[in-house]
């Protein structure tokens, strides 16, 4: 019974930012739990081998390049979405990057780079959600997983555009599962800790040792918490920010990954 729950069979979900990373292999696991998906993200070439991936498993996937941190091309992406399956069943807005102003004080960080930070990791996820509303609305039901970080949560020395987007994107999260909750719409939020995808990332955090569990997340460890938020085992779940970062937000003092003490 519970293992039904988790069935994805019939569903569509729309993942942004899944040509790489944690979004090719949420949408891979989707997949292989039964959904259709439209991978979005601005990498074609990415996207493709996404696709492949999903279509292995005997899955459908549509392939719709997106710039996410534009609404006119958020809007299209979920036009193209309806056209091909008649249907929203899941959002997932993964898609967001690290600031390029990361490091600066806050007196050297540009108008430009703001906005473009801003619009990438919050904007990105407002666009997508306002553009699915409708259509799950009519269906009364739909389920929309934002992705946050753990810098959400907590402050990070120079890191002021990726911590004040993301922080907003929980915020987003909760005031949609409050306002659409009546019509059996849930909104709810994974805030993965440290995802290291190179090796300059890894030095930086220190290669996870000031996670409890010693290690920093995998791709694959983000897989079946997509599918339990996307099914209908998480029916009565909403306005959830759920942290997988093996612990390092726990104690509350030490910053996730990085040492408590910080120099300049």
């Amino acid at each position: 019974m519970v293992a039904d729950n988790l069935k994805l069979d019939g569903k569509l979900a729309i993942i942004t930012g899944a040509g790489r990373g944690l979004g090719r292999a949420m949408a891979v696991r989707l997949a292989g739990a039964g959904a259709d998906i439209v991978a979005a993200a601005r990498t074609v070439e990415q996207l493709e081998e996404t696709a492949a991936e999903v279509r292995k498993l005997g899955r459908k996937c549509l392939v719709v390049p997106t710039d996410v941190s534009r609404s006119a091309a958020v809007n299209a992406m979920v036009a193209a979405a309806v056209k091909e399956f008649g249907k929203v069943d899941v959002l997932m807005n993964n898609a967001g990057a690290g600031e390029d102003a990361f490091g600066k004080t806050i007196d050297q960080i540009s108008d430009e780079e703001w906005r473009r930070g801003i619009d990438l990791n919050l904007s990105s996820q407002f666009y997508g959600c306002r553009a699915v509303i409708p259509h799950m609305l009519k269906r009364k039901r739909g389920k929309i997983i934002n992705v946050a970080s753990g810098y959400g949560l907590r402050g990070g020395k120079h890191n002021y555009i990726y911590a004040c987007s993301k922080g907003a994107v929980l915020q987003l999260t909760r005031s949609m599962a409050l306002t659409y909750a009546d019509y059996n719409i849930q909104t709810n939020c994974i805030v993965p800790g440290i995802f290291p995808h190179n090796e300059r990332l890894m030095a930086f955090f220190k290669g996870g040792k000031f996670i409890p569990m010693g290690r920093g997340g995998q791709d694959a460890d983000l897989g079946p918490l997509a599918i339990f938020l996307s099914s209908e085992a998480s029916n009565h779940i909403n306005g959830a920010l759920i942290k997988i970062d093996g612990g390092g937000l726990a104690g509350g003092i030490t910053p996730t990954g990085i040492a408590p003490r910080q120099t300049a």
